[in-house]
């Protein structure tokens, strides 16, 4: 396997191209980065794993550029964020190349605009495109399905996630964040989607160690993505929460003051500068999903939760369904944009994610492993 991590030198990418390092059958990790500094002492940091790991300076805006790096991969794998500016970029270049292509994609207008733009020329082509494979989204797709296939019949997902403000991500990671809080989102009630403005809903959920915590709706792939691929959904929720501070992000996201891309770009700016000092170990975030629907002619509801850091589970993630993307282990063979809930075997994948240290639970005093 030779595979091209898109900012591999960044906080996610990272973290996937140390994991692909390691793994069995990797050949080699190409760190794919405009930042060849970071990228080169990453390189030589990994210089003694079983994969070759290579540093290359790119440019995601030169679509030449990019065919001609990917045409010598057997997968492309993407942290490269903000995806509402880079997720199409790279896709329509994977295609060109003839590289199939998976992501981290956690903007739900990237996901929505892949599908839209992408789905027939990869069906055309052969190529699989799967967008959405971090932690939330993507393991948190995976879990609804794996939890629908608990019920005779699912009806409604709710996927709540607590991630602390100090998770200790860079600029890219607080852009989508105001992104997601600051825009009409989709929201998937009665079997089809309708827009509700982002911060507009409201619960508390309890969390795995954590204990009760706000969340709000925000706009993430899953509603996107989810019923697409799990059609007898009713309902489909993305909640977030994010402590102290997160009622005040929601109510600016409402006002318009994260409307467009550039307004983003600067308080993401401001906020980087004023922000407290990121720790030296990131605090755990929590990932609560419940599946609610019927099981012997009865009401039944599923529910999978664990903890852990936003960069260790996106990361693994990411090398994992490269590596299953890699392999062509797929439950499809028609090509084609997918969820990762589309495409991968669930117990696989989060057989997988244990066996890196990502252990989902049933229950949330975190006794009962699913897996």
């Amino acid at each position: 396997m030779k595979i091209l991590v898109m900012g591999g030198a960044g906080d996610m990418g990272s973290r996937t191209v140390e994991d692909l390092a390691l793994s069995a059958g990797v050949e080699r990790v190409t760190i794919g980065d405009r930042n060849l500094a970071a990228s080169r002492k990453l390189a030589a940091r990994l210089g003694g794993s079983p994969a070759e790991v290579t540093a290359l300076a790119v440019d995601a805006m030169d679509h030449p550029g990019m065919v001609e790096v990917m045409a010598d991969h057997d997968v492309v794998a993407s942290a490269l964020g903000p995806f509402y500016l880079f997720e199409t970029r790279l896709v329509r270049a994977a295609l060109k190349a003839g590289v199939d292509y998976i992501s981290i994609c956690d903007d739900w207008s990237a996901a929505q605009d892949t599908i839209i733009r992408f789905d027939e020329p990869a069906r055309a082509g052969g190529r699989m495109v799967i967008s959405g494979c971090g932690v939330s989204p993507g393991m948190s797709n995976v879990a609804v399905r794996y939890l629908a296939g608990k019920l005779d019949t699912a009806r409604r997902a709710d996927i709540y996630v607590y991630m602390p403000m100090d998770s200790g991500e860079g600029e890219a990671v607080t852009q989508h964040t105001l992104f997601i809080f600051g825009t009409v989102v989709p929201v998937f009630r009665g079997g089809a989607t309708i827009m509700l403005p982002a911060g507009s809903l409201q619960r508390t959920v309890d969390f795995p160690r954590f204990g009760p915590f706000k969340v709000w709706n925000i706009g993430h792939g899953e509603p996107v993505t989810v019923p697409r691929h799990l059609p007898e959904l009713e309902e489909v929720n993305i909640m977030l929460g994010m402590g102290r501070g997160t009622g005040i992000v929601a109510f600016l996201g409402r006002l318009g003051i994260f409307s467009t891309p550039r307004r983003i770009e600067k308080f993401a700016r401001l906020l980087m500068k004023v922000s407290p000092p990121v720790p030296e170990i990131p605090p755990d975030g929590a990932m609560r999903i419940d599946v609610a629907g019927e099981k012997d002619g009865k009401p039944a509801t599923r529910s999978l939760c664990g903890t852990g850091t936003m960069r260790n589970a996106t990361g693994i993630a990411l090398s994992i369904g490269a590596r299953l993307l890699a392999a062509r282990q797929l439950t499809v063979e028609q090509g084609g944009v997918y969820g990762p809930e589309g495409c991968f075997n669930p117990e696989e994948f989060l057989r997988m994610m244990a066996e890196s240290g990502i252990v989902a639970y049933s229950d949330l005093a975190m006794r009962e492993r699913i897996n």
